[in-house]
């Protein structure tokens, strides 16, 4: 795979990081309060370090090296913007429709969004490396990747229409619902879908379990996380991927139409 040729640490990865520690600092400046009331949990005169959130530092450092890897911001601020926009949408019908809330009560509260962009950087590092992992036993694989493929999302699917059932009378969740069986149907690529399905859900299990277990977020089952709400980060990383996909046709095919129209004037 020809990404793999290239070196680990890029140039665009410096600007990556760079900007990944600057989100971090402008979350906690803007939203100061939220982090000195978690800061002030722990005792700084004792024994510090048994206060220390460890889950979450190790997700945080995990993410730092994943989002460095290989760093193209040609393809890296498409993720990014694909990943605000959804994120914000899918946050927006969890949080309107009472599938979870906040301890903020914000619906949805805008600190949260950056961590989607992020994710959505570290699952694309993990997807293609798992693709690069199994890329020379394809031809053996396929038939099974495929079938792995329908067993997977039609799990999915029926996990959802479990967990969302309370809000069916809602819009919101219908068109989900539409949107998740679309993608489903039509996939471009059994393996790279599935693979990247995995790598969602695989990071999205520690992101909800730091969440649900320290209440900064609760599910209406108070589960602590629900198995749909991990299998949802796959789902949504996907959702994501196939955006980007959409967006790259729609604007190579829009630079084709400009540049006949200019050769056309001219």
């Amino acid at each position: 795979m020809e990404n793999q040729k290239q070196p680990f640490w890029t140039r665009d990865s410096s600007i990556l990081l760079g900007g990944f520690f600057v989100t971090i600092f402008l979350i906690v400046y803007i939203w100061w309060p939220l982090a000195e009331e978690y800061l002030a949990y722990v005792d700084w005169n004792g024994a510090w370090w048994q206060y220390m959130d460890w889950l979450l530092l190790g997700v945080f450092l995990f993410m730092s090296i994943t989002i460095v890897a290989r760093a193209n911001l040609k393809t890296d601020l498409l993720i990014v913007f694909v990943g605000i926009c959804g994120g914000l949408a899918i946050e927006s019908w969890g949080t309107q429709t009472n599938l979870w809330h906040y301890y903020t009560a914000e619906r949805p509260p805008l600190w949260i969004i950056p961590a989607w962009p992020i994710a959505s950087l570290s699952i694309d590092r993990i997807s293609r490396f798992l693709n690069w992992m199994i890329a020379r036993k394809t031809t053996h694989l396929q038939s099974l990747i495929s079938a792995l493929y329908w067993i997977a999302f039609a799990s999915f699917l029926t996990f959802m229409l479990v967990f969302v059932s309370p809000t069916f009378d809602k819009s919101y969740t219908w068109l989900s619902l539409a949107l998740c069986v679309l993608l489903i149907a039509t996939p471009t690529n059994h393996r790279f879908a599935l693979l990247t399905f995995v790598a969602g859900a695989g990071l999205g299990y520690f992101l909800e379990l730091w969440g649900t277990t320290r209440e900064c977020w609760t599910y209406y089952t108070n589960e602590t996380p629900p198995l749909f709400a991990v299998l949802a980060h796959g789902m949504a990383a996907v959702a994501f991927w196939r955006a980007g996909l959409l967006a790259k046709s729609a604007l190579a095919g829009f630079v084709i139409a400009a540049r006949r129209f200019i050769v056309g004037r001219v």
